[in-house]
């Protein structure tokens, strides 16, 4: 094959990939002229054909490129391969795989049965001018799911599964013997089975029946079958942990005994499984002994066994808004290995010696078995820390308090370090629900992080870092590599994209709040004092989550490049091998390695990394989507009911506000605002009346009242009122920074405020 030829034609081809040309369209386009000239076309574009890289169309003589199968040899650069990220309505946008890449747009009739998250093969289309890169879907390489739940729809000969997320952009074809005898309105389960090349719909089968839509039970176990994660678990794990045993009499005389002692768990009132224990006791040099002790799930699970590939496919436990779906059988996670008050328990322990400046003398690792003395609240500690606790104490309660309060010390010089190495204050506010017998939502409030928390934070940071850095480390002859040579996994965080990282500082200056991005510290500090200062106000959601956007995400690797969130050079997750499958594998890597034992192949365990990262993303996704139906369902019965609400985003379809206390966000249409005609002024977040110049901007103070509710879509609109009751005076309540009210004309100043937050750390 005359290969210049060949890339002269296929490019005419690629550059009008949806029409079909005749050898002498291409002659003529390319330029050649003479007949010697048009029989080497007409014999190209033959051989062409041959071997598929073009197709002959339905016109004799006529051909067409065939997407599939271009010869990137030939043609360079003709594709991407990325991830696929499906919008409403079938627009869709691929995600490329090489970094720096522009993300590249793919029209509804290019996606070529594509669907959300799945990993596709993009031809590239000729650049247009003022356009975004643009291409059509040629391959699915992997499908990101095959299971899908929503809504039958039942019609005569066949049905139709409608799904409940928005980024399935088509409804599902069942024949009828594949219902699984659903009935119409019944939501289900459905496998993808296939999806002929000329069928709008893909076709699948009913896999199991959820039950009516509106059950509180049906929605979260439909919500955990949209994330991929299994309802229940498989008989053979079930019985391999009703078979464990007790550990031998020779399996605890092998470890250290901490069994005397002090030792203690804080964890939340409602606990169930307890996974980690601190020691305290003050040695004779004056300096004190702290031992963080975590559950030694790698003795009573084996890699291969049913509990084993069950945890690894789970990835992780998820905490729904009422309940938990643990990675581990009852049994394991709320029995044997959780470390209840007054039982033996085995553990896995970071044991360090440290003065009262928090710095770590000597430091131990490795296999012990403990007993708890006390299982405490965080409410009970803090009560401790602030000084609260009963003057009637026992001895035991005096030595515990004395141990909590010198812990707290200790954790305060931690915390107060990590923020002078330059790390940054990510943290969201948790939101939680009150529950009636029947899991309903009868209240809605922010959960509060304390002193009592950050202990506990403190020490399990410490303790991870610890372990990383004894295994990541270089020593000797390995130093100059930067790696110790020993497969690990680690949690790591890269550092933010300079493009992102310039958007967000502009997008915050137009907020009225300014950044340094000089150097590492200043940009940390810079974040701490930003978040700081928009606590309580209506930016903050809006803010914290583009902050995020712009902050590369944390996930696991063997590869260390360092948690530049937390500003440690070494990081791992050690501490919760009951609800986290890498720190199970920690466990297991680094007994290994205290023992001499050789490394593990570094590909394999890249492999389950990045398992456990896809895992851990859809776990948060899952808890998020709980909270926006348990937010819903609050509201369901709140319809025509007032609340004071802070804008928390603008777009051309409506402005998003979010209820004070309790952060439930709903949809104010642009449609319903009936006093003028409002237009996006997307670069300053408001939206501005055409003739009167009434503005809306984010933050600003609203009263709404709820209009609509739906339960099944997770969506709530509002509507605004007291129109003239709120213009044009700002008003100032207790708890909330002072404000330029919704209504005035033009632009003000807003002024900063600060206030505390309540958060929930993930690291």
């Amino acid at each position: 094959m005359n290969e210049e030829l060949a890339k002269q034609i296929l490019k005419v081809f690629i550059n009008n990939p949806f029409d079909a040309f005749n050898h002498k369209q291409i002659s003529s386009r390319i330029g050649a002229s003479s007949k010697a000239e048009r029989q080497e076309v007409i014999r190209t574009m033959q051989e062409l054909a041959e071997c598929k890289q073009l197709v002959e169309d339905d016109h004799k003589g006529k051909y067409k490129i065939n997407p599939k199968n271009i010869d990137d040899e030939l043609v360079p650069n003709s594709y991407v391969v990325g991830t696929i990220d499906m919008k409403q309505g079938g627009k869709a946008y691929v995600i490329p795989q090489e970094e720096g890449r522009e993300d590249i747009q793919i029209a509804p009739n290019n996606t070529h049965h594509a669907l959300h998250g799945d990993t596709v093969r993009v031809l590239m289309f000729p650049q247009r001018k003022m356009h975004k890169p643009e291409g059509q879907v040629v391959e699915i390489i992997k499908r990101a799911k095959t299971r899908f739940v929503g809504i039958i729809q039942k019609q005569d000969r066949f049905a139709f599964m409608v799904s409940d997320s928005r980024t399935m952009p088509v409804d599902i074809f069942i024949h009828l013997d594949d219902l699984a005898n659903a009935e119409n309105g019944e939501k289900v389960l459905v496998e993808m089975t296939d999806w002929p090349e000329r069928m709008n719909n893909p076709v699948g089968k009913v896999i199991k029946r959820l039950g009516k839509p509106g059950d509180n039970n049906v929605e979260m176990q439909s919500i955990l079958a949209e994330y991929d994660f299994p309802l229940d678990f498989p008989k053979e794990a079930e019985d391999e942990a009703k078979k464990l045993k007790s550990p031998t009499k020779k399996e605890i005389a092998s470890r250290r005994d901490f069994r005397d002692v002090l030792t203690f768990t804080i964890d939340p009132a409602d606990a169930k499984d307890f996974d980690d224990a601190l020691s305290y006791r003050v040695l004779d040099n004056g300096h004190v002994e702290v031992g963080v002790h975590i559950a030694d799930v790698s003795y009573y699970v084996k890699p291969g066994s049913a509990i084993d590939r069950e945890a690894y496919e789970r990835g992780t436990s998820v905490y729904l808004v009422d309940r938990t779906i643990p990675m581990l059988p009852e049994k394991l996670c709320n029995d044997v290995c959780s470390l209840r008050q007054d039982e033996d328990k085995l553990c896995f322990s970071v044991v360090m010696e440290m003065d009262n400046k928090a710095k770590i003398h000597k430091t131990w690792m490795g296999k012990t078995v403990i007993r708890s003395n006390r299982r405490m609240a965080y409410e009970e500690a803090q009560e401790i820390i602030e000084g609260q606790q009963d003057s009637t104490t026992t001895s035991q309660q005096a030595e515990l308090s004395t141990a909590i309060l010198a812990l707290h010390a200790l954790a305060t010089v931690l915390r107060n370090q990590r923020y002078k190495n330059g790390a940054i204050n990510f943290e969201s506010q948790e939101v939680k629900f009150q529950l009636d017998e029947n899991a309903h939502p009868i209240g809605v409030y922010i959960k509060e992080s304390k002193e009592a928390n950050w202990l506990i934070e403190e020490f399990m940071l410490l303790a991870n870092r610890t372990v990383a850095e004894y295994i990541g480390k270089p020593k000797g002859r390995n130093s100059k590599t930067g790696q110790s040579g020993r497969t690990f996994v680690y949690r790591v965080h890269d550092e933010p994209n300079p493009e992102k990282l310039n958007t967000f500082v502009e997008f915050v200056a137009k907020l009225g709040f300014s950044m340094k991005v000089g150097s590492r510290k200043a940009l940390a500090e810079s974040y701490n004092n930003l978040f700081r200062d928009i606590a309580g106000r209506g930016e903050e959601n809006m803010i914290d989550s583009i902050a995020i956007r712009t902050m590369s995400k944390a996930y696991y690797s063997t590869e260390n490049i360092g948690h530049y969130g937390l500003a440690f050079p070494y990081y791992t997750h050690f501490t919760s091998p009951i609800r986290r499958y890498p720190d199970l594998m920690v466990h297991r890597l680094l007994d290994l390695y205290l023992h001499d034992g050789k490394s593990v192949s570094r590909d394999e365990y890249e492999e389950y990394c990045q398992h456990c990262s896809v895992m851990e993303k859809k776990a948060a996704d899952a808890e998020r989507t709980s909270v926006k139906y348990k937010q819903a369902e609050f509201l369901a019965d709140k319809l025509g009911q007032v609340f004071p609400a802070l804008i928390s985003g603008v777009s051309k379809w409506g402005i998003y506000a979010e209820i004070e206390g309790n952060k439930c966000e709903g949809m104010i249409p642009i449609g319903s605002l009936k006093d003028d005609y409002y237009m996006l002024d997307e670069d300053n977040y408001q939206v501005i009346g055409r003739r009167h110049g009434r503005t809306y901007k984010l933050g600003y103070p609203v009263n709404i009242r709820v209009k609509k509710v739906d339960m099944l879509k997770k969506q709530i609109d509002f509507e605004l009122i007291d129109e003239e009751d709120t213009a044009p005076t700002e008003r100032k309540k207790q708890g909330r920074s002072q404000r330029p009210n919704r209504a005035e004309k033009g632009q003000k100043s807003q002024k900063k405020s600060s206030s505390n937050r309540s958060h929930r750390r993930k690291k």
